[in-house]
């Protein structure tokens, strides 16, 4: 280990001490919806957010970037947006009687990239971010360029409305690590949220960590051991949503990937330098919850995607 991540490491517990304690400055409560985001960006992955209207989704993603100092863009899906919207285009200048083709990058090359209710966008447009998500890269006019590291695609989306939105396929949904649910505020909380937000300041945020401290706390997050009876009940797991009553179709390895990813950066998070089983336990529902397709007859009985990891955690006594 170098001197710099040994640094990192070192100081690691306070960094995500001071991130806390910026991000509830401005989000009350939503603790679950927190700590999964902050895990998902340790982890290197993407993360797509899902709420009903108004319980600060798009707030939380912007609060975060500010307190990490990252470079941060904004896209507001609309179904004209184009992929050029997103990607950016190559234009044509004309300097000193000549022509000169130039390319003028999109918002999709910042650090956190805000993909603002994802499912209003056409298909066409949601695929254009599928190259950036996968690759960190982005190909226009047949010439590749990388993105800058660290690169996450934060998205939201409001399952609610249904008129002029376009469902994200199975193939781009297989991309975010984790899909984050944001509950309702308690009274408490709500009575909080109007104390703050009904002065006329409103509370503000600095950065934290910097670009560099967040690449080494992801590099960081891959050493953290985690036992070899662990990885074979991830592998259980996974295994289990193929075969599952009511499941039509189950995760892909990549969901192996991501659960072990997510469950080493919980525990970083939490200050531990192991994987706990509850780290899995916890993280396979933001995990596995958008990888599995559920048949006709669960989801006519009603059946949630959550419960059903549920029955299968306390089936394998994960």
């Amino acid at each position: 280990m170098s001197e710099d991540l040994r640094s990192v490491y070192s100081r690691a517990p306070e960094i995500f001490q001071r991130l806390r304690k910026e991000i509830d400055k401005v989000i009350v409560g939503q603790d679950r919806a927190i700590e999964q985001l902050l895990v998902s960006i340790i982890a290197g992955g993407h993360a797509l957010l899902e709420s009903n209207p108004g319980l600060a989704k798009t707030l939380l993603v912007k609060t975060t970037a500010s307190c990490m100092g990252l470079d941060f863009s904004r896209i507001q899906c609309t179904p004209d947006l184009m992929p050029a919207d997103i990607t950016g285009t190559t234009i044509i200048d004309e300097i000193g009687g000549g022509k000169k083709f130039r390319f003028e990058p999109g918002p999709v090359f910042s650090n956190i990239v805000l993909a603002d209710e994802i499912n209003r966008a056409s298909p066409k447009t949601q695929s254009a971010l599928l190259e950036a998500m996968q690759e960190k890269q982005v190909t226009v006019s047949n010439k590749t360029y990388a993105l800058d590291r660290p690169f996450f695609i934060l998205a939201t989306q409001n399952p609610i409305e249904m008129e002029g939105t376009f469902p994200l396929p199975e193939a781009q949904l297989d991309r975010f690590l984790l899909k984050i649910f944001m509950e309702y505020p308690t009274m408490d909380e709500e009575l909080e949220i109007l104390e703050r937000y009904t002065i006329r300041a409103e509370p503000k945020v600095s950065p934290q960590v910097s670009k560099e401290e967040v690449i080494a706390l992801q590099q960081l997050c891959r050493d953290i051991p985690i036992a070899d009876d662990l990885k074979r009940a991830v592998v259980n797991l996974v295994l289990a949503t193929r075969n599952w009553d009511g499941v039509q179709y189950g995760a892909s390895p990549r969901a192996s990937i991501g659960l072990i990813l997510s469950a080493k950066a919980r525990a970083f998070l939490l200050g531990r330098n192991y994987v706990s089983k509850e780290d899995l336990h916890v993280m396979a529902y933001p995990v596995l919850r958008h990888r599995i397709i559920l048949g006709f007859e669960a989801e006519r009985k009603g059946l949630t995607r959550d419960q059903v990891v549920g029955d299968i955690l306390k089936s394998l006594s994960l």
